[in-house]
């Protein structure tokens, strides 16, 4: 375009465009006046000095049109055709911004320095009309292909919303790494969805085949929030310290474990997508690739529980906060269900061959592992990063009583299994069915592992519907330590294995044990009346009308309830 202006208008003297200051034009100026083109004031300006305004404004078009002889004769055509100038003008302007876009993006993909001089180059010509939304992508384009953006430009995007809206996470990580506060503007929300949907799915009411344990890890961490987290931080080492800085502290505030879940998910996100920048710095993404690796096959072999042995052995003095990043991968709820289960599937086949726990070098291991998952928090918060040392009579004590149950459990089948003649006496059956032992009631009230040990027994014991089994333990978990047994995982798994035993509920024995010795224990507290009440939804038909009478009087929100709690 030329920069002229009509000859009967007076504008005020304008800046040449080489000499323009780094600064984001005014909000009274559409922007091209910092470049010396004629905008919205010269024409202001020319058509009240001028006595013919028409006049003006047919010399400001021929001075400022584009400067196509062949294509002056057109214009006529086109407006025999109704065709506006604004939009021919419009169109073109469009046309030109595409292929420049395109040619910036050729641009981008070269490497060296010429490129980024060029781009520099570009960008200091083109920044001055980045508040022109028509020309805003052309400036936003330069700065995502350049290696740096100066600072200059960072601090007249960051203070626009506008801009910065419209800018490209390439260029927004360069505002972040040096502003925690807007970077944790930015990630706030992404970390409360995530909370968010992992609750939904824990305390949905309609959800009775997508349980919490069931997706793989790494359908996980292909979610929303993971994948966009990653993508904000990119290969920034500084922006995924941010991040884990912000995961330790709403841990240590909210005691929440899925916290220490997105922990794992984002690095091993990271992981696939080969982002070496910050795999090879964090200390724990071999330790966290390796338990998985287990997760995802549900098994450790020898080589790898080796692996394990030998990162846990070998973090030397000095190094011992890495205890605290390893404590939270362990507290994670995917990998203590892990843990519990392959533990407890061990101590099957322990039973089998009849061997004993301490002699299983592997099963050691595991329970190593949870005793430091589960003193993640403590650990944090104490800033004591010392691993636990497991009582060695949890291995002595404690797992033969639990294998005792388990061996009862067997022989039970076993006996309903033969023909009635055959069957043992009821009195043997009566030791079979009996309270646990002492040792095993102590230790789940005492420490963690065997509370969660216990838990995770309930729940194989529970989906495999063995009702006297279930009974025997249920109540038992009342008293479990750190109150771990109305935790959510545990609850939602707990009754989503009730809720095919419904016929069960027809007992009043059976009703006391599940609701007066467990669920009335702690019915003050909000997430176990809703999975309580999830559980009574579906098998409330079964009930005796006194048990559902005193379960709906307890189950009644009161006006402190939160909403959702009315809407359940």
């Amino acid at each position: 375009m030329s920069r002229n202006v009509p000859s009967c208008a007076v504008p005020n003297s304008t800046q040449p465009a080489g000499s323009a200051s780094v600064a984001a034009p005014t909000s009274t100026a559409s922007g091209l006046e910092v470049l010396g083109i004629p905008g919205g004031t010269f024409l202001r300006e020319a058509l009240t000095s001028c006595s013919d305004p028409l006049q003006a404004i047919e010399e400001f078009q021929v001075e400022n049109g584009i400067l196509l002889p062949s294509l002056r004769p057109m214009m006529p055509l086109l407006d025999l055709h109704g065709v506006k100038r604004l939009d021919f003008h419009i169109s073109v302007m469009e046309a030109l911004r595409e292929k420049l876009l395109a040619q910036i993006a050729d641009l981008g993909q070269k490497e060296g320095k010429e490129k980024d001089k060029k781009l520099k180059e570009l960008l200091n010509k083109s920044f001055l009309v980045v508040k022109i939304k028509a020309l805003r992508p052309v400036v936003m384009a330069v700065m995502k292909h350049l290696s740096h953006v100066d600072d200059k430009y960072l601090k007249v995007l960051v203070k626009d919303k506008e801009l910065y809206d419209d800018c490209d996470t390439v260029v927004k990580r360069q505002m972040w790494k040096d502003n925690q506060s807007l970077f944790g503007d930015e990630v706030s929300p992404l970390l409360s969805q995530y909370i968010k949907e992992k609750e939904q799915l824990l305390f949905d009411q309609n959800n009775l085949t997508n349980l919490f344990f069931l997706p793989s890890p790494k359908v996980r961490r292909q979610g929303e929030v993971v994948q966009k987290l990653a993508h904000m931080i990119g290969n920034n080492v500084r922006l995924y310290d941010m991040v884990l800085q912000f995961l330790r502290t709403l841990f240590l505030r909210t005691r929440n474990v899925h916290y220490c879940t997105l922990r794992a998910e984002l690095l091993m996100a990271l992981h696939e997508t080969e982002v070496q920048e910050i795999t090879n710095v964090d200390p724990c993404h071999k330790f966290t690739w390796c338990v998985d690796a287990c997760i995802r096959e549900r098994n450790v072999d020898t080589k790898r529980s080796r692996e394990i042995q030998a990162f846990l052995d070998g973090i030397k003095s000095g190094q011992e906060q890495v205890l605290g990043d390893l404590s939270m991968m362990l507290c994670d709820p995917y990998a203590v269900h892990f843990l519990a289960t392959s533990s407890l599937k061990i101590l099957h086949n322990l039973v089998v061959s009849e061997s004993l726990p301490r002699e299983h070098h592997i099963l050691l291991l595991l329970l190593r592992m949870l005793s430091l998952g589960l003193s993640a928090w403590q650990m944090i918060d104490s800033q004591e990063f010392r691993e636990p040392r497991l009582d060695s009579q949890v291995v002595t004590k404690f797992l033969p009583a639990l294998m005792s149950l388990i061996v009862d459990d067997q022989v039970r089948s076993l006996n309903a299994k033969l023909p009635s003649d055959e069957r043992e006496s009821a009195l043997t059956v009566i030791e079979h069915s009996g309270p646990p032992p002492d040792a095993f009631q102590a230790y789940i009230s005492e420490s963690s592992v065997p509370c969660v040990l216990a838990m995770y027994y309930t729940l194989q014991v529970a989906r495999s519907r063995d009702k006297v089994a279930l009974t025997r333990v249920l109540g038992t978990l009342a008293v479990g330590h750190g109150e771990r047994s109305f935790e959510d995982p545990f609850l939602h798994t707990l009754v989503a294995h009730l809720i095919p035993m419904q016929d069960e509920f027809v007992n009043e024995m059976f009703c006391t044990v599940v609701f007066d010795e467990f669920f009335f224990t702690s019915i003050g507290k909000e997430n176990v009346v809703r999975h309580l009440t999830k559980l009574v939804w579906y098998i409330h038909h079964k009930l005796p009308a006194a048990r559902l009478n005193t379960l709906m009087k307890a189950l009644q929100p009161n006006s402190q309830s939160p909403e959702v709690m009315h809407q359940v």
